[in-house]
């Protein structure tokens, strides 16, 4: 469909966007892609400027205020702790209208935080992207293959169900109670896998490998594939093998190698696998202890939780 032809459908609205970071500028790029209209952004630093002048070519860069006065959907695309702020700024300033749509992109909260913006007749939407942006063009070609989180009063439910359609993504509804786990779900899966690629590339750089993503990058990426196609059955490597002695080698030579916060994530989620292993039936309870006596922090630290009964289930 051409940006003319989407212009023409009914139901398009006047879209402002309230940060123009990485999230915001793309979002609002995919409903103007729609034949939404985006009146206005808001962009403070010189990042987010250039970021709506690439994405968002010929939209007004506007105070916040200005742009929920013009605008009948109002994009929140604000970091997670400073969105309630800024709600309750706005509803201070008496700027929230009644019949708005006020769509915030945070994945932690749900409608309970547009609960001042709600208060004045707004209509409060949380559609969260299941993805992580790099601000560019780009991004926009990715939204097809992304779940968006959604939660909304059930009413305008189908609004937020249609608004992520638009944008090329698929709805999942998440209840209102259930948002922190959700976002806590999505973190650990994405950024805690970047931590982990840049603490391995950072022992591998240690070493004299000169392109320590080339190294990771197959194995990774063959690990992730393997891990979504066919869960923990792809699960290989040491502590799935029961090699105790091996793992104790390499909590040995972390200890010796200074990054102590890499050798704590190795711990930690090594501990995480052999548990989850002898619960699933992987390892016998005997090779789970030698695991977790091998994983056994030498400095003092605290030894290894006990592993779980197999008829109790791990712990809590």
């Amino acid at each position: 469909m051409t940006s003319a032809e989407a212009s023409r459908r009914p139901g398009r609205l006047g879209v402002g966007i309230v940060g123009a970071g990485k999230v915001g500028a793309v979002l609002g790029a995919a409903l103007r892609s729609a034949g939404h209209a985006v009146v206005g952004v808001s962009a403070v630093s010189e990042a987010s400027r250039e970021r709506a002048e690439n994405l968002l070519p010929g939209v007004p860069v506007l105070e916040v205020p200005d742009i929920i006065e013009r605008a009948e959907l109002v994009l929140l695309a604000v970091p997670d702790d400073a969105l309630p702020t800024l709600v309750e700024g706005l509803a201070q300033l008496n700027a929230w209208q009644a019949g708005q749509l006020v769509v915030h992109t945070s994945g932690r909260h749900g409608t309970a935080v547009l609960g001042p913006a709600r208060a004045a007749g707004a209509i409060p939407l949380a559609i969260h992207p299941a993805m992580t942006f790099t601000g560019l063009s780009l991004d926009l070609g990715r939204l097809p293959d992304s779940m968006f989180g959604i939660t909304a009063p059930s009413a305008v439910l189908p609004i937020a169900q249609a608004l992520v359609v638009e944008m090329g993504g698929e709805p999942v509804v998440i209840e209102e109670e259930s948002r922190a786990l959700y976002h806590a779900a999505l973190a650990h899966a994405s950024n805690h896998l970047v931590t982990i690629a840049a603490q391995s590339a950072q022992l591998l750089a240690d070493l004299g490998v000169q392109h320590p993503d080339r190294m990771l990058g197959p194995l990774m990426k063959a690990s992730l594939e393997n891990a979504l196609s066919s869960g923990e059955g792809a699960l290989t490597g040491p502590v799935a093998r029961g090699d105790a002695e091996t793992v104790r080698a390499h909590r040995a030579a972390l200890e010796a190698h200074d990054a102590p916060d890499t050798r704590q994530a190795y711990l930690g989620m090594a501990r995480a696998t052999a548990l989850r292993a002898l619960e699933r039936g992987v390892l016998t309870q005997a090779q789970a202890e030698a695991i977790l006596a091998a994983l056994a922090d030498a400095r003092g630290t605290g030894g290894p939780p006990g592993p779980p009964d197999r008829a109790s289930g791990p712990p809590s």
